[in-house]
């Protein structure tokens, strides 16, 4: 059975969050709501939602904080905000910060909805390509506690046949793997889907030394080197889903 979206629905109006979860459970959704910002961190922290939509005025905490916040704590947690007001900076601030669309009150459910299937069409899926699967292993838990869409691969040839299936937007390849190396996997799954942007990874600096040069001069983003802390992937990701997502965009009703 295919898991159902999460949706975290953020407003200071009780109503308003009740009859949106309303709606949008009938669509399918799995929701919860928080009637404010700081309401919505503390579910935040307890699990990873999909989506957060959110309520850009709120009184202490605004949306656009609350969306920050969020994405400090969930990196992978997509964000859409909404408004009843003309607030252009906060507006353009949210947009900046990596909101994927803002919508405007009294919201068009079907816009509304279209933005929810668009935004996790466009979600980036990370793909860790590592013979060994503890990195593998290790890698996904902590990405998809942070809300990304993680799948692995235990060879190139095996992260080759996931690119035609489905193309992975951002990989992370081993450099030192059987049969296929690093760049090897990296120039053929570009072959297969030349936007995809990928993050080499090895544990053998100066071995791996000249191949690294060349795959950075055939547009791998950069290498990491074993041991390397999480918190430098996320990071990392921030970085390359910026080049990968679509521009977020403001819709108006």
């Amino acid at each position: 059975m295919e898991e159902k979206t999460s949706i975290l629905i953020v407003d200071d109006e009780a109503g308003l969050c009740k009859t949106l979860a309303k709606i949008l459970d009938k669509k399918g959704y799995e929701t919860a709501t928080a009637e404010s910002g700081f309401e919505a961190l503390d579910m935040i922290k307890e699990r990873a939602f999909d989506i957060a939509l959110i309520d850009i005025k709120m009184p202490v905490m605004n949306g656009v904080e609350t969306s920050k916040k969020i994405k400090e704590i969930r990196p992978g947690t997509i964000t859409i905000l909404i408004t009843a007001f003309t607030v252009d900076d906060l507006i353009q601030e949210g947009i900046d910060e990596g909101a994927y669309a803002v919508l405007h009150k009294p919201l068009d459910i079907d816009v509304l909805v279209g933005s929810i299937e668009n935004a996790k069409e466009n979600e980036p899926l990370l793909t860790i390509v590592d013979d060994d699967p503890g990195i593998c292993r290790i890698m996904k838990d902590i990405l998809n506690r942070k809300g990304f869409n993680v799948t692995t691969c235990k060879t190139g040839a095996e992260a080759i046949n996931a690119t035609r299936e489905r193309p992975g937007d951002i990989l992370f390849i081993d450099m030192k793997m059987p049969a296929l190396n690093g760049l090897e996997t990296y120039m053929e799954i570009k072959r297969i889907n030349p936007n995809a942007k990928a993050v080499l990874m090895t544990a053998y600096r100066q071995e791996m030394e000249d191949l690294v040069e060349n795959a950075l001069e055939e547009g791998v983003y950069t290498c990491l080197y074993k041991p390397f802390d999480m918190d430098e992937v996320i990071k990392l990701i921030g970085e390359v889903s910026k080049k990968v997502r679509n521009k977020p965009v403001e819709n108006a009703k």
